[in-house]
């Protein structure tokens, strides 16, 4: 696939990293050469210096033959006016633009042909106030995706002693939970170095306290899964952030009619511009988020979330670690930086959140081919988890109509789960059934239109997924 990339910041570096990985031919456009130069030396990928909005630069990108634009520059306009000049002058077929106002939002008619001729819309700010709101919603988790419209999801959680299924083999599971069904996709245990190493993850299984467990189940089943595995957290009711800025401020408006909220911000003005956008109960603090007399004064203490959002990874990482050993129950950390966000998951930072890799899942759905509905990165990209619709039929697909002992997955990938009804088939006048979530077994048959949601322990391997849910003229078996 021939994808330009517009912009080589944080978000433009992860996404061509990600992609390059796959085997795209990938063209990344910026107006920095020496930032260009940087990415060439570490990655296969061709830069083109200039502004991207013009037709020039873009055509010396090679979008006459390019499959698509993603145009994820700082500035909207820019992301915009690209998308626009990518249909109307060279008709790329897919344009994706990173829009971080809420003015330009999906559906619009400025998205549309006759507006600016985005096909979808990233927001990597939207992205991750979604994932720390399930983060709230669920303190057990460190990681909380959704497939399926909501109906199947996939968490981590670290196990704890005390949780019924610690110690004991995963065999054990219908006997210890008889009625929650679920499927553990992924375990990772730190080695004698204290580095993760991925578990084979089977019937004889044994699951040790600091285990990070990767578990497939309803939706519903979410919250008696995780007390499968520790003891439940109490909810979580005071909040302290770190940062006013654009994330700062939507997270605050999205928990501030749920928690006791704090909110820290150097500037004086920001803090003054936040005071008119929050309800009066969300207290507004001036000062710095690293100042021990202010989170003791603050009664740091007694969060039970303390989230640090500034723009500047080492402080973020310094006030959680100063939060942290002042008493606050858990600590979040958003960090740009992945060899950062790498060296300090799993240490006195509860959760490091990448802020790239929130989006990327969103952005790989629309790379990839087939029938591919959703892709997630686990573990900041050493992992997948993907959610394909099954189409065709046992003539002319490799998985329809076939148990799952019969179908040929990469090594170490497995279908965790599988969510049919809700939806016609193609061509169909019946009534959509109710929907119904499946842990599948191995003599399970996928039928046509089945979600099939697959967690993939390599990357490399998606492509290979990806192949088997593509719908030929016929396959001979």
């Amino acid at each position: 696939m021939n994808i330009i990339i517009l912009g080589a910041g944080r978000v433009g570096e992860s996404v061509a990293e990600s992609l390059v990985s796959e085997k795209n031919d990938i063209t990344v456009i910026d107006t920095n050469p020496q930032r260009l130069r940087e990415l060439q030396e570490r990655l296969d990928l061709r830069g083109v210096a200039g502004n991207g909005i013009q037709p020039s630069v873009l055509e010396a990108a090679g979008a006459r033959d390019a499959d698509m634009l993603i145009a994820c520059a700082s500035a909207d306009e820019t992301n915009l006016v690209a998308c626009k000049v990518a249909h109307d002058i060279f008709s790329i077929p897919t344009r994706i633009a990173r829009v971080r106002s809420p003015e330009f939002s999906r559906g619009s008619k400025l998205m549309g042909t006759e507006g600016f001729a985005v096909d979808e819309i990233i927001c990597p700010e939207e992205s991750v106030t979604r994932t720390i709101g399930k983060l709230i919603e669920y303190p057990e988790a460190l990681q909380v995706l959704e497939f399926a419209g909501g109906a199947v999801s996939l968490i981590a959680v670290r196990a704890v002693t005390g949780g019924p299924m610690v110690r004991h083999i995963i065999s054990e599971l219908p006997q210890l939970v008889p009625q929650v069904e679920m499927r553990f996709v992924a375990i990772y245990r730190k080695d004698d170095n204290g580095a993760d190493q991925r578990v084979v993850c089977d019937g004889t299984t044994r699951i040790e306290p600091g285990d990070e467990v990767f578990v497939l189940a309803a939706t519903r089943d979410i919250r008696r899964v995780l007390e499968c595995l520790r003891k439940r957290d109490e909810p979580v009711r005071r909040v302290m952030i770190a940062g006013g800025g654009r994330v700062g401020l939507r997270l605050a408006r999205m928990i501030q009619n749920d928690c006791r909220l704090k909110l820290i911000e150097p500037s004086l003005a920001r803090c003054e511009y936040l005071t008119t956008q929050l309800d009066s109960h969300v207290l507004v603090l001036q000062g710095d988020s690293t100042d021990e007399d202010l989170l003791e004064r603050e009664q740091v203490q007694d969060v039970d979330l303390f989230i640090a959002l500034t723009n500047d990874d080492e402080d973020n990482i310094m006030s959680c670690l100063l939060a942290k050993r002042m008493g606050a129950k858990r600590v979040l950390a958003l960090i740009n930086r992945r060899a950062y966000a790498d060296l300090v998951q799993g240490t006195q930072i509860d959760i490091a959140l990448s802020p790239s890799q929130t989006v990327i899942g969103e952005l790989l759905a629309y790379v990839r081919r087939g029938d591919v509905e959703a892709v997630y990165s686990l573990r900041r990209g050493a992992a997948e988890a993907l959610e394909a619709v099954a189409r065709g039929d046992r003539k002319t697909s490799r998985v329809v109509g076939r148990r799952i002992d019969e179908i040929t997955l990469p090594r170490g990938a497995q279908i965790g789960a599988i969510v049919r009804g809700g939806e016609a088939s193609e061509g169909d006048d019946e009534v959509p059934t109710p929907r119904q979530v499946i842990i599948p077994h191995h003599d399970t048959v996928i039928e046509r239109d089945d979600h099939v949601i697959v967690f993939v322990p390599r990357k490399r391997q998606v492509r290979e997924v990806e192949k088997l849910f593509q719908v030929g003229a016929t396959f001979l078996f």
